[in-house]
């Protein structure tokens, strides 16, 4: 990526996808270029948690709401330390923030951390088109990085896809570190870092867990150092199926049957352990008005959605395998996605969306409940 930052609002940008299709607008952030694959969230709120989100490591956001950036940014909302996406492309960027807790807008956001963007274009036209056609990879261009068209498809063309794309190393801490519990402290877990979101460890807390983060390559020992009542795998960027690592880790804690929860990228990893495959979504599931089924309840969730690849299990039927039966415990009633699984035989369970939705919506919060449940009724099991 190269950026400038002088005169972004009237510089000329295009965005070339690499079926050769273009669109043209105005710079929107830093000048110059960025590559990346692109996706497009539904999200009408929430986009500093969606910029900061790490899994959107090398992708390029396209927002659907076709106003962007009313409420400015402030330095409360971060899901990280910076921002993750790789380029963002709105329709119309407010011209003036307005919430009392901005400090500044977003564009300036965007300048100051080099993100290159554009505005100005038919947001919902690139949608339906990378609805049809699938997401994609794709550049954004502007000042001295503009070239003629051909040029910039080529560019384009020639950037690594994401399947096969290992990313979570990337974004994952690179020491341990330690999210204390509010209040009186009631269990310890321990959470592989494989680009979680700041709110997630903020959700246990607030249950009484102190969490330790831990890098992406922590080993069962780093792991049962801690004596923790519980693991937890995070979200994360990029194709499940280069994960060997978290695999093999998630496999030593479901052979001591340690109280396990996965979100994201975790229930991708689950899945792996299991024996599951992974694939990769068409266009994904993207913003926060995904329609999941709890199907250990029938209770129907609004979910937060950031995931490009899917967990390839029977909906219809509960599966053996090494660690005892499992099943698909949610499913997306848009398309048939598995959302989430559970083993039966011990205390193990995921969901592919993200229950901590800083931005909203709250419906699945009682996953973590869930999850302190089975710490609780471990603990008990092995006091009796």
């Amino acid at each position: 990526m190269t950026t400038s930052t002088r005169g972004a609002a009237r510089t000329p940008a295009v965005l070339v996808l690499e079926d050769g299709r273009t669109f043209r607008g105005r710079a929107y952030g830093a000048v110059g270029e960025t590559f990346g694959e692109a996706v497009f969230s539904t999200g009408m709120t929430g986009y500093q948690e969606t910029l900061t989100d790490p899994s959107y490591d090398r992708q390029i956001v396209v927002a659907t709401a076709p106003q962007i950036g009313n409420t400015g940014w402030n330095d409360e909302d971060d899901e990280s330390g910076r921002i993750w996406v790789s380029g963002y492309v709105v329709r119309d960027p407010a011209r003036v923030p307005s919430n009392w807790r901005s400090r500044r807008s977003l564009d300036d956001e965007l300048t100051a951390q080099g993100v290159v963007g554009i505005s100005g274009i038919d947001t919902r036209a690139l949608t339906r088109h990378l609805r049809e056609r699938g997401s994609m990879r794709a550049g954004i261009f502007s000042g001295e990085a503009l070239a003629p068209d051909a040029e910039l498809v080529q560019r384009v063309q020639a950037q690594p896809h994401m399947k096969g794309a290992s990313l979570y190393e990337e974004v994952a801490t690179k020491e341990a570190y330690v999210v204390p519990a509010v209040g009186e402290k009631k269990f310890t877990v321990a959470a592989i870092d494989l680009g979680i979101k700041g709110m997630t460890p903020q959700r246990m807390a607030e249950r009484g867990i102190e969490v330790h983060v831990l890098p992406a390559t922590a080993t069962a020992e780093d792991v049962y150092a801690l004596e923790p009542d519980g693991v937890f795998f995070s979200n994360g960027p990029g194709d499940p199926a280069t994960a060997d690592g978290p695999v093999a880790l998630m496999t030593a804690v479901l052979e001591r049957k340690t109280p396990l929860f996965g979100i994201c990228f975790g229930n991708q990893i689950l899945g792996r352990a299991l024996g599951f495959g992974t694939y990769k979504l068409k266009y994904g599931h993207r913003g926060i008005n995904q329609p999941v089924q709890d199907r250990t309840t029938g209770k129907v969730e609004v979910t937060a959605h950031n995931h490009g690849f899917a967990v390839d299990a029977p909906l219809d039927k509960v599966s053996e395998t090494q660690f005892g039966r499992a099943e698909v415990s949610h499913v997306c009633l848009n398309d048939d996605v598995v959302e989430g699984l559970q083993l039966l035989d011990q205390p193990a369970f995921s969901v592919q969306y993200h229950p901590e939705a800083a931005a909203g919506p709250h419906d699945a919060a009682y996953l973590f409940d869930r999850f302190t449940s089975l710490m609780s009724t471990v603990r008990e099991g092995q006091r009796a």
